[in-house]
């Protein structure tokens, strides 16, 4: 496989001098010796104007003779080369690629919708204009098919996997490094060099949205409903070792069992506990 070769053409500017020298010579010829034989120096002018190019700042040239690989100019200016070259211009600026929001599965089925980031440029022009058959179009179906593997590769979040230590949502920083690893890979055939990749959007797919909404309510109640039992749990603990400690009050099973109770309906009810005084004895 071959790779790019820098070309180093003449300067544009020395041959723009040998053309004036070219057109004078062809025109006092013509004039001065009224020999038509001077005009064969036209196709020779047609040919110098034919050689000559520029290159923009961060741009390249490609140049092709004959179906051969010459050589390419990275270097910008203003350039004469052989007029039977053929140049294809190829950017070397940093690009943006925003992808499409495409469904997919993640790794326990749950559908998805996801994008990707990607900043890349050309590295090799040798293999983007010949090794590919349109590297642009190749950038924007790998990255799709990398998505879809990476997305196939994590769950979403743990919900459905509590062994998943790496999610999509969690494991951001891992993910993305997974994902540039497999663009990259995909990508060096068209010797193109991922500079950035990481996911832009991630939700789940809308038919599904609601439910799977629904259900992380459902876990944040229960952590918070855990939370609460555990702390309202060493509260009662705490009275019922203060009140034995300090003697105020002694407690059979049957009353100790009655003040737990309602320790934990105050402690642990949704609404503000309403107080009963008792006005008899306190066996009554």
């Amino acid at each position: 496989m071959k790779n790019e070769t820098q070309l180093q053409p003449t300067n544009g500017y020395i041959m723009l001098f040998v053309l004036f020298i070219v057109i004078i010579s062809m025109i006092v010829g013509v004039v001065v010796t009224k020999n038509p034989m001077f005009l064969v120096l036209f196709p020779v002018v047609l040919l110098i104007i034919k050689g000559f190019f520029i290159v923009n700042p961060n741009s390249s040239k490609v140049l092709v003779l004959f179906g051969a690989y010459k050589g390419t100019v990275r270097d910008n200016g203003f350039f004469w080369a052989n007029p039977f070259y053929t140049r294809q211009k190829i950017s070397l600026r940093a690009r943006n690629f925003d992808s499409e929001r495409v469904k997919v599965n993640d790794k326990i089925g749950n559908p998805i919708m996801i994008n990707v980031i990607l900043v890349w440029q050309v590295s090799d022009t040798y293999k983007s204009a010949f090794d590919v058959d349109n590297y642009e179009e190749f950038v924007r179906v790998q990255t799709d098919a990398a998505v879809r593997k990476l997305a196939g590769s994590y769950p979403y979040d743990n919900f459905d996997d509590a062994q998943a230590e790496l999610t999509l949502r969690s494991g951001m920083d891992e993910v993305n490094e997974a994902l540039e690893n497999e663009i990259t890979e995909r990508l060096a055939i068209a010797g193109i060099k991922v500079m950035e990749a990481r996911i832009g959007y991630l939700a789940y797919a809308p038919e599904i949205a609601s439910s799977m909404l629904k259900r992380q309510q459902a876990v944040a109640i229960v952590a918070a409903r855990k939370k609460i039992v555990e702390g309202a749990v060493g509260m009662v603990e705490d009275a019922l070792s203060k009140l034995s400690e300090d003697n105020i009050i002694d407690f059979d099973d049957d009353k100790k069992a009655s003040m737990v109770s309602n320790l934990m309906v105050v402690l642990c009810g949704d609404k503000e506990a309403v107080p009963i005084v008792n006005a008899g004895t306190l066996n009554a």
